[in-house]
């Protein structure tokens, strides 16, 4: 808000989420009702509209014709090749761009130096509205970026300094809700089935370390399986050999995505046991794949369309002065059920 408070200072700015939490929608609706798009139901733009009013919030003025630079680093299109994580997310972003005929220019980035002057270049094109920086975790381009003149907003990467504002799933509680849920069908030794390195998935490992220890697990690490790549061979050969080594001392395996997941099926059936009959496998992402699996995975479902939308209505949230602090959004997983897991 601009008007003063109480003591005679100036009340903070009401940002878009403030009107999408007061009207229990998300950030997309409440940006497009206020632009008057399609799809919003009439009682919604109404409710989203009376409320901005109510709160005083400064409508942002139209980004039509706007330019974003997509920095997507090497992880990330390594991913956009083997799965579809990246390629959701994408596909939610360039469908919010659209409907607010905001160009989306992608540039490859690894780290380097240089790519982030390439990056600065941008600050002097006055069509260049911000960055949005795709997967990116490394400490030099996330500092060297933190003083640019225009907004930037991590996609699914999250800054530890929180110096800038992110979007990501909370992977911590998705992957505890996942724990929990094989937990519920009586499993008590579940391995969790990880690549470590990036901080959102040292988030999922925190997030099944919470569930396993709330019931008494002692052996934290005998239960962690690494893998030194996301390739579902890999995973399957760690799970056979962990089999041939130590029997099966285990009934379920939590992965930390879904590759991982398909990987470890693949493994307790080459060992010669069934999925589920012997051992449960849940996964963590829910691509679209999963339905197609044998059997079917279950999976902890996260809403990748949704964090490139997010991502780039909180982007332009800043591009309209509303982006002081930084912020950052995780957006909620859910549990989909299908044939992978039963009762252990």
């Amino acid at each position: 808000m601009s008007s003063i408070g109480k003591r005679g200072k100036p009340s903070r700015k009401v940002r878009l989420e403030d009107i999408a939490a007061r009207c229990g929608v998300s950030m997309s609706t409440a940006s497009r009702a206020l632009a008057g798009e399609k799809g919003v139901r009439p009682e919604i733009r109404a409710q989203v509209t009376e409320m901005a009013k109510a709160l005083n919030y400064n409508i942002p003025t139209s980004v039509s014709g706007q330019k974003i630079i997509l920095a997507a680093s090497s992880a990330a299109m390594i991913d956009y090749v083997r799965n579809q994580f990246t390629a959701q997310v994408l596909q939610g972003l360039h469908q919010r761009a659209e409907t607010l005929g905001v160009e989306i220019v992608t540039q490859p980035i690894s780290g380097a130096p240089g790519d982030i002057e390439g990056l600065r270049r941008a600050l002097d094109d006055v069509s260049v509205a911000g960055f949005l920086f795709l997967t990116i975790d490394d400490e030099s381009a996330l500092s060297l970026s933190r003083d640019f003149g225009k907004p930037v907003v991590l996609v699914n990467s999250d800054d530890p300094l929180m110096r800038l504002s992110s979007v990501t799933p909370c992977n911590r509680s998705g992957a505890r809700i996942g724990a929990e849920y094989l937990q519920s069908l009586g499993h008590e030794r579940i391995l969790f089935l990880m690549r470590r390195g990036r901080r959102t998935i040292e988030r999922r490992f925190e997030g099944w370390r919470d569930a396993v220890a709330a019931k008494g697990a002692q052996d934290i690490d005998d239960l962690t399986v690494e893998v030194e790549d996301w390739l579902p061979e890999l995973a399957a050969a760690a799970i056979e050999q962990r089999i041939a080594r130590r029997g099966l001392d285990f009934t379920a395996v939590l992965t930390a995505g879904e590759s991982l997941a398909v990987g470890a099926m693949m493994g307790v059936q080459k060992a010669g046991f069934s999925v589920p009959g012997d051992v449960s496998v849940m996964g963590m992402d829910d691509l679209p794949q999963a339905a197609f699996y044998n059997p079917p995975l279950s999976s902890i479902h996260v809403p990748m369309h949704e964090i490139g939308a997010s991502a780039l209505d909180l982007l332009l949230d800043a591009v309209n002065g509303n982006a002081t602090p930084a912020r950052r959004i995780e957006l909620a997983c859910h549990i989909v059920e299908r044939q992978s897991t039963a009762r252990a």
